[in-house]
């Protein structure tokens, strides 16, 4: 079977291979943000040269993370009820675009000393980007057939990978050129930050133009927010119909906390405990991000044959796996060998779950039920950094007892993933939705 004809075969009823291009360019544009915002750039610059490399400053970096993701954990189930009953997924995705753009724009303006600032911006551009992905994501079960979900969240994945490459390898030529001018990160710093925002704005634009809603409003009354609470009651009062689905958003509060470290800690890892240079740490992830992106490609495939839970699982042991390695070592050949095991267990994982909350998820509920998987993905970004946060404050800055310690929600995330039924929480998600109708 050809690529094309797979493709065609994957599709839902009425979907043009068009709309999947487009779907997957919000993947493509976002990923500049966490890339170079929250990976690769500010974060270090943050710790570094905002703050100083004082003894609070990584916890000062995930404490800001951490309110961005408590502001999205009460926010995404309301608006994903909203944009389900009134279907208003794009729209809403507009708005939350719009917002993250301006707000990733106006981190230029953060210079040395200036944390209550960057502190601000950091949380406004990090909550608009956070809902933009739930948002998005909720279009998926529209898009594909059940069987597929795995292969065409996989393509979203990769072609968001290698956006993120965009990006860090257009901010990689910048910065490498301005450091050979001996400008300082004070000046090409904030320059990578407007890049970023310019390319995401531009990116983005497909999935507007193309990217159809296909949901019909649910409701003619006239106070959806009322209405939102009155779904999100719903789904909580009937929640005991999805156990699967519950003990994998579990599952998913546990080894998203392992994952969104390594996300929002890398850079800082690689110049506080490796010795790394801001050039070093971009070429660095600009390489995992050509992992990430084949991992997401190649393990869509691989979760449509094995199944989502024994994919989940090998992904996982392979994270646990890269821990050990970056905790060992010492210098820079082993450190990048973890590095790109990152990427690929990353982008695997990340497409893997992704999928299965779609497959779990009742028919008519997506963009809420992709509310509660936001929401659990959120609270494990709050408790992940936080835990990296505290140990390297309490510990006098010892970054390798964080990072070991950070794979024990990888362990956990196992545990609890192995109780998941994917056929029976599948069945459960369709029978509610026949109930319903």
């Amino acid at each position: 079977m050809t690529e094309r004809s797979a493709l065609r075969n994957s599709l839902a009823p009425g979907v043009r291979r068009r709309e999947i291009w487009a779907w997957a360019m919000y993947d493509f544009a976002n990923s500049g943000y966490t890339t170079v915002v929250i990976t690769a750039v500010f974060s270090a610059y943050f710790v570094g040269e905002v703050a100083g490399n004082a003894s609070w400053a990584t916890f000062a970096w995930t404490a800001a993370l951490a309110v961005s993701y408590a502001l999205i954990m009460l926010s995404a189930p309301l608006i994903g009820a909203w944009a389900d009953a009134r279907a208003a997924k794009k729209r809403l995705l507009a708005m939350t675009t719009l917002g993250c753009v301006a707000f990733t724009a106006a981190l230029a303006l953060a210079g040395r000393g200036d944390v209550a600032i960057a502190v601000m911006l950091i949380i406004a551009s990090n909550f608009f980007f956070g809902s933009g992905e739930n948002l998005i994501a909720a279009f998926l079960p529209e898009l594909a057939e059940g069987e597929a979900l795995g292969r065409v969240s996989g393509w979203g994945w990769s072609l968001g990978y290698l956006g993120g490459l965009v990006s860090l390898g257009i901010c990689l030529v910048y910065v490498t050129g301005a450091q050979g001018k001996g400008a300082p990160a004070t000046e090409f710093v904030p320059v990578t930050m407007l890049i970023t925002a310019a390319i995401f704005a531009l990116a983005c634009l497909p999935t507007f133009v193309f990217l159809r809603e296909r949901a019909r409003p649910q409701s003619d009354n006239k106070a959806p927010l009322r209405m939102a609470f009155a779904r999100l009651g719903a789904t909580l009062r009937i929640a005991g119909r999805y156990r699967d689905l519950r003990r994998f958003l579990a599952c998913i509060v546990f080894y998203q906390a392992g994952i969104q470290t390594v996300i929002a800690l890398a850079a800082i890892y690689a110049q506080q405990a490796m010795g790394f240079t801001t050039r070093d740490t971009l070429l660095l992830i600009l390489v995992v991000n050509v992992t990430a992106a084949m991992g997401a490609f190649a393990f869509g495939y691989v979760q449509d044959r094995l199944g989502h839970v024994h994919t989940i699982i090998l992904t996982l042991a392979g994270w646990i796996l890269t821990i050990l390695l970056a905790w060992r070592a010492e210098g820079p050949a082993l450190f990048w060998v973890a590095a790109n095991m990152v990427g690929l267990c990353l982008g695997s994982s990340q497409s893997a779950g992704r999928a299965l909350v779609a497959y779990l998820s009742p028919p008519g509920r997506q963009a809420e039920f992709f509310g509660l998987w936001g929401l659990a993905v959120k609270f494990s970004s709050i408790l992940g950094p936080l835990t990296y946060g505290a140990v390297t404050w309490l510990s006098g800055g010892d970054h390798r007892l964080a990072i070991l310690i950070t794979g024990a929600y990888f362990i956990a995330g196992i545990a609890v993933v192995a109780g998941v039924d994917a056929a029976r929480g599948r069945a459960a998600a369709l029978e509610a939705a026949g109930d319903a109708r």
